[in-house]
């Protein structure tokens, strides 16, 4: 349990098991329905179609320093066809520690920065944000691409330059924590 005591058991056929079960019924039932009406609604509303690749998204993939495995390949091929619909995209990649997640994003990020989007990508610590934020500077030097990074380690007023800079489209990639998440957030054209 989430506090302190242990949590309350009950007899199997008794009248409190019996309510249980059907308030965990009702409760899964809601959320199924939620579900139901989120995806419908994602799917009537238009997206962005991508073009095809640039000459720079070539030269881009091919200046990546390591050889990619097949899965990497596919996945990232199968994201850019996904961008390339008219409709929003509902991808999720996943993979164990160092197998090209990064360069995955990376690759559909520049897609979407050179069709005039903005990216965020959204990781879970300070550490692989002040990472990412590394990586992604460096894959993307040479380019006239902004990318800034929010997160606790950041002062205010660093925040604060990032946050305006997303506003008004200067900053085309932010990296962040949980702080991507917040009510003072804005973007002007985000994408992806």
């Amino acid at each position: 349990g989430v506090n302190e005591r242990p949590p309350k058991l009950s007899r199997l056929g008794g009248g409190d098991w019996s309510r249980t079960k059907a308030r965990v019924k009702a409760s899964v039932r809601a959320m199924a329905e939620e579900l139901l009406a989120l995806y419908a609604a994602r799917q009537a509303r238009p997206g962005f179609a991508f073009g095809p690749d640039s000459p720079w998204q070539r030269e881009f993939e091919n200046a990546f320093p390591y050889e990619e495995t097949p899965d990497q390949l596919k996945a990232a091929e199968e994201i850019k066809q996904d961008m390339a619909l008219p409709r929003p995209m509902d991808r999720l990649l996943l993979g164990d520690v160092g197998y090209g997640k990064t360069e995955v994003a990376l690759r559909a990020a520049f897609k979407a920065i050179m069709a005039g989007k903005q990216v965020a990508i959204l990781v879970p610590t300070t550490l692989l944000a002040e990472q990412h934020l590394v990586t992604a500077r460096s894959r993307f030097a040479g380019y006239p691409i902004q990318v800034e990074v929010l997160s606790r380690f950041r002062s205010a007023r660093d925040q604060q330059t990032t946050l305006q800079g997303l506003r008004d489209g200067q900053v085309d990639l932010v990296i962040g924590t949980h702080r991507l998440l917040g009510a003072d957030v804005g973007f002007k054209d985000l994408g992806l």
